[in-house]
């Protein structure tokens, strides 16, 4: 269309050139040039898992880079294909407030206990005659009235502050938690947890290296599958701490400034906050011990 509206221009200006109608018409209806491909930016990386439960039509998987924990660099040896559901919901810091009140509350028991007037010794009989003597009438010394008496409204231990706190309330914490590390660039996904060496200051200089933080959590999927070289170097760390993924909470994840999770970890935990989703597709649906099994396929 520009080209016809220049070549319109040219034939108002120059009323007597030599091309005429036929020759504009012709012009406008030659096929537009082919654009030349652009050079290829190389290979892709590859995708080593995929998200295996529906996405909705209106959102995308997010994707992350795997790692490796074998060398100080930064090596990417893929993408990760999470979905949007967990990984990247909307951030409510008022749920990540109640869970995490909830957890400290969880195993808190207050053994605070004050004896009453009958639980105090002494003072069985009475101080004083009723009447006669003038002063206020009084039936026993341990009374609360009295010094060294008994508690009237103290506290009667052992209290439990446990309280139950609504399952979706505590799936979308899991959420909201991993949605913000990853946000935050504080949650890393590797291929596996095996180091060179067991020696501690490998793992703290590597953590250094890639500007990990102080504090680091590193969840595996059980006790069992973790490499001897990782447990051995967390064990004589105190900020280094290795968690199965059965005992990934959010308390554990706010406490600790970087996440590492590794491949084998974040299939389980989507399918335990996505518990209904897991049922539609045949997958068994509850926490982590139920899913275990099906990763050995």
């Amino acid at each position: 269309m520009l080209q016809l509206l220049r070549s319109g221009v040219r034939s108002w200006l120059w009323p007597t050139g030599c091309r005429g109608l036929n020759a504009l018409a012709e012009e406008a209806v030659q096929p537009p040039e082919k654009p030349e491909p652009l050079a290829s930016a190389g290979p892709q990386a590859p995708v080593l898992r995929r998200c295996e439960l529906p996405v909705p039509a209106h959102r995308r998987p997010v994707q992350a880079w795997v790692e490796s924990l074998r060398g100080y660099e930064q090596e990417r040896v893929g993408l990760a294909e999470l979905h949007p559901d967990v990984f990247s919901t909307a951030p409510r810091l008022d749920i990540l407030h109640q869970v995490t009140i909830w957890q400290k509350n969880f195993k808190r028991i207050s053994y605070a206990k004050t004896k009453t007037r009958a639980e105090v010794q002494g003072g069985g009989r009475k101080p004083w005659p009723q009447k006669g003597s003038g002063r206020a009438r009084h039936g026993s010394i341990r009374s609360p009235l009295w010094r060294g008496g008994g508690v009237a409204h103290g506290p009667r231990g052992p209290t439990s502050y446990y309280y139950m706190l609504p399952m979706k309330v505590r799936v979308q914490g899991l959420k909201v938690a991993l949605t913000v590390k990853l946000a935050q660039d504080n949650l890393h996904i590797v291929d596996s947890l095996e180091l060179p060496t067991a020696d501690p200051q490998y793992l703290t200089e590597l953590a250094c290296f890639r500007h990990w933080g102080d504090s680091v959590l590193l969840v595996d999927l059980a006790y069992e599958d973790m490499p001897q070289n990782v447990v051995a170097a967390t064990s004589r760390l105190k900020t280094f701490n290795l968690v199965p993924a059965v005992g990934l909470n959010v308390h554990s994840m706010l406490k600790h400034q970087t996440l590492v999770l590794t491949l084998q970890t974040w299939l389980p935990l989507l399918h335990s906050s996505m518990p209904g989703a897991c049922s539609e597709s045949g997958r068994a649906p509850g926490g982590f011990g139920a899913l275990t099994p099906n990763l050995q396929e």
